[in-house]
């Protein structure tokens, strides 16, 4: 191996690195303030790349339609919920989001998907078909059983993870997919010319984490996701939804993993359960922070993505089993170091 190929490498394991540091934020947010540990994040790179690819190849997506089904279990969840807490308050709020938000965007969809639609317009739209799903699964699945054990939460993960990727195979069918870059060109960095689609992934990233910072740091809802990742019990002492928290938090979810996805389909072919590999490497990197530290996710998600690149070159059949026998040793290290709290602590 020379000095090019290093470079060339070294590339890859930072673009993919990059990928995988989202989505191990995204774990780590939902997983501190909500004790669920989202195997299902991958599900939203998968419909986030795909309803976009389907955009820019003039199809309407399958997520339009999966949002309007969606929004509709969702409305007649919460009117039962209502009917049998006889307090109708607030129903109109959910029919605006779960149900005329959907249609309005399975109306608009054809025009998403017309010819002449710029790249930027198409990404926006492709968000906006994504992004309600998270809290839309979060009140179908998760919000009935928030008081559940850490266990229980990741076996109804697990079948959230298999309905999604059933859902997938039914609205996007089998065949893969790409999206165009959202930057074209190369940039000339010593012997190595580094795509521009590499700086804008590594932009964007920049902005979301520091647009996740501002949002926590100096905000109202931002500062009580904060209180109830530090005490569930304490934040509701207070006054603090932890039902809110949650559907927030799937959100922020939802958008990150969708966005990751947009960005990551235009260098590799999206399938419909291409996601569960990708979410499952940004596991590894929330692993590395004990799912509970965001700095440390980062660095072993640049981590992962450096050495899954160096594997590709020297061991291409086992570059995965690398990757994921990688988990085995910091599980370890966290155990001998770790000592027993309850879920609350």
């Amino acid at each position: 191996m020379d000095l090019t190929i290093a470079l060339i490498l070294l590339q890859d394991g930072i673009l993919n690195g990059a990928i995988y540091g989202l989505l191990g934020l995204a774990l780590v947010l939902v997983f501190v303030v909500t004790r669920v540990i989202l195997i299902p994040q991958g599900e939203f790179v998968t419909f986030g790349a795909l309803s976009l690819a389907f955009l820019a190849n003039g199809r309407v997506p399958g997520t339009a339609h999966l949002l309007v089904l969606m929004g509709v279990l969702v409305c007649l969840v919460e009117a039962v919920s209502c009917w049998r807490a006889r307090q109708w308050r607030g129903y109109g709020r959910t029919l605006g989001w779960a149900l005329a938000l959907p249609l309005a965007l399975e109306a608009l969809a054809p025009l998403a998907a017309g010819p002449d639609v710029p790249l930027a317009l198409r990404v926006l739209f492709a968000l906006a078909l994504v992004v309600p799903l998270g809290p839309m699964i979060y009140r179908l699945v998760y919000q009935p059983v928030e008081q559940a054990s850490v266990l229980v939460l990741l076996i109804v993960s697990v079948a959230v993870h298999f309905a999604l990727t059933g859902l997938g195979l039914l609205f996007f069918g089998a065949e893969g997919w790409r999206t165009p870059a959202l930057v074209e060109g190369t940039v000339q960095i010593g012997p190595v010319a580094w795509t521009a689609q590499t700086f804008a992934v590594l932009a964007t990233c920049a902005a979301l984490i520091g647009g996740l910072w501002l949002f926590f740091s100096r905000t109202l809802y931002g500062s009580a996701l904060r209180a109830t990742a530090v005490n569930r019990r304490g934040a509701r002492l207070v006054g603090i939804s932890t039902r809110v928290a949650g559907s927030l938090t799937f959100t922020l979810a939802a958008a990150i993993g969708a966005l990751s996805g947009m960005l990551i389909a235009a260098i590799t072919t999206i399938y419909y359960d291409t996601g569960f590999l990708i979410g499952l490497k940004g596991f590894v990197a929330a692993i590395f922070g004990g799912l509970v530290s965001y700095p440390a996710a980062a660095a072993g998600a640049l981590f992962v993505g450096i050495l899954e690149a160096f594997s590709s070159f020297w061991a291409s059949p086992f570059k995965e089993a690398i990757v994921f026998t990688l988990i085995i040793p910091v599980l370890l290290w966290r155990s001998f170091g770790s000592v027993h709290l309850d879920e609350e602590d």
